[in-house]
């Protein structure tokens, strides 16, 4: 008998459901997906670039249009926001965003797919124009082009997206000021690490005296000046910034509002409980991606972590299991990376400041070492902190940055935590060597070394 399968949300895990339901042999389902945007299957991750002009047309963020899945066989209704969903009569409402006509939809197994969208701080004259908030390809097109008309810009929040937008604005020749209200900017990094990181990005991007970016933490926006356009930016502590724009990236939450009118469990941050297969607390309700919650598999705690990267393999795990089949999705590590320049920042599991807050008996090591052979043109620092249990000897969590190759040490520790490896085990890694890779041995190797040589002194 035939499935209905109906889909809200267009960003990332809705198409990624979409289409591996496509590819599943032996499973006889329609597939409606609505999206109250006129666009579907985008790369928001991708935005920063487009806005620096690493990417010349926006177009290219598009990974699949419309089109191309009703080819296969799918409907997508773009411009149809869901209003309501009704659980026990397996039905949602859709309100035409266009037309503001109302329709009633039936299915048999509903997929929440909606995403999360940026935190607005409640401050004086927000309304000015030449405010920005980055989600939707429209609101990249937007910002790059005033950026390229600018000579000022102003940053709220110092997070991933905040400094992918800080380098924008930097490659783009732009003053740039960015201000986070929290005392270190990339607060999921321990507070050294995330000082040590703000050093470096203000020397890579002052080297020539050109004092093109400031970085202020402590402080908070409380008020925009101008008449029309944004002209000025007042902060608590009585900083007057001059601006030709603003961007709040002050963080993101999860949309989950119709969720939770529909008797879904929420859990931490507000963000929708799943278990492993990707069911909700409702019947036949499936939720992935940036709405819903994740299990953390070091902490082993419920956590909200939107990426990218999870929100697609969360996908492909709820259509699965939708289509009858068996998938569970074990849970997340946060691993990330991001970039200033030629600066890798990245990290995985718990820092030292979590790992002590969940009781963990830590020991940590922290190293900075050329990634390759030091005689190398191309060699480079690269600073590392490994986060190890004492007791059990179990690694927990490593963050890195630096010039050189910080995010393929991150991947072997993400993979060591996940094999559950001892201390002793991760030391016995066969890692790769050449000059032109590493040195003979590697800066991560050395760094556990540090941690074994604290434990059995």
């Amino acid at each position: 008998m035939k499935q209905k399968i109906v889909i809200i949300g267009g960003g990332a895990a809705g198409p990624k459901i979409t289409a591996k339901l496509l590819r599943t042999k032996d499973f006889d389902c329609s597939i409606d997906l609505y999206t109250q945007e006129n666009i579907i299957s985008y790369s928001a991750c991708g935005l920063p670039y487009y806005i620096e002009g690493l990417i010349s047309n926006s177009e290219k963020l598009i990974v699949r249009r419309p089109e191309q899945f009703e080819q296969q066989g799918a409907n997508i209704h773009l411009n149809k926001k869901c209003i309501k969903i009704m659980p026990d009569a397996h039905k949602i409402l859709v309100r035409d965003t266009v037309t503001d006509e109302i329709q009633e939809v039936e299915y048999d197994k509903l997929a929440i797919t909606t995403g999360a969208r940026p935190i607005i701080p409640s401050i004086k004259n927000i309304g000015l124009k030449n405010i920005f908030t980055i989600r939707t390809i429209q609101d990249g097109v937007n910002i790059r082009q005033k950026m390229l008309n600018s000579k000022n810009a102003v940053i709220l929040g110092g997070g991933y997206i905040g400094i992918e937008l800080l380098e924008a604005f930097h490659a783009n020749k732009v003053h740039t000021v960015m201000i986070e209200r929290e005392p270190h900017i990339l607060s999921l990094f321990d507070p050294e690490i995330s000082d040590m990181i703000k050093e470096q990005i203000l020397s890579m991007a002052n080297r020539n005296n050109e004092n093109n970016v400031e970085i202020i933490t402590s402080d908070a926006v409380v008020a925009f000046e101008g008449s029309e356009n944004v002209e000025k930016v007042i902060t608590q502590s009585g900083r007057i910034i001059e601006t030709d724009m603003v961007i709040i990236a002050a963080g993101i939450r999860p949309n989950t509002e119709i969720a939770a009118d529909a008797g879904i469990e929420l859990g931490v941050s507000n963000a929708i409980r799943v278990n492993n297969r990707m069911q909700t607390s409702k019947k036949d309700i499936y939720a992935a991606g940036d709405c819903t919650e994740n299990f953390h598999l070091v902490s082993r705690n419920y956590v909200w972590i939107p990426l990218g990267s999870t929100a697609n393999k969360q996908g492909r795990c709820a259509a699965i299991n939708i289509s009858g089949k068996y998938d569970a999705f074990a849970g997340i590590l946060g691993s990330a990376v991001t970039k200033f320049d030629k600066l890798a920042i990245s990290l995985t599991g718990l820092t030292e400041t979590e790992a002590k807050n969940f009781g963990f008996d830590v020991i940590t090591s922290t190293m900075t070492k050329k990634d390759k052979a030091g005689y190398m043109p191309n060699a480079d620092d690269i600073t590392l902190k490994l986060v190890v249990d004492r007791r059990l000897k179990k690694i927990l969590g490593a963050q890195a940055f630096g010039g050189g190759d910080a995010d393929k040490r991150i991947n072997t520790v993400a993979s060591a935590i996940l094999a559950e490896q001892t201390l002793d085990e991760f030391l016995h890694l066969d890692m790769t060597y050449a000059p032109p890779f590493s040195t003979a041995l590697d800066p991560l190797l050395s760094t556990a070394l540090v941690i074994n040589n604290q434990i059995y002194k």
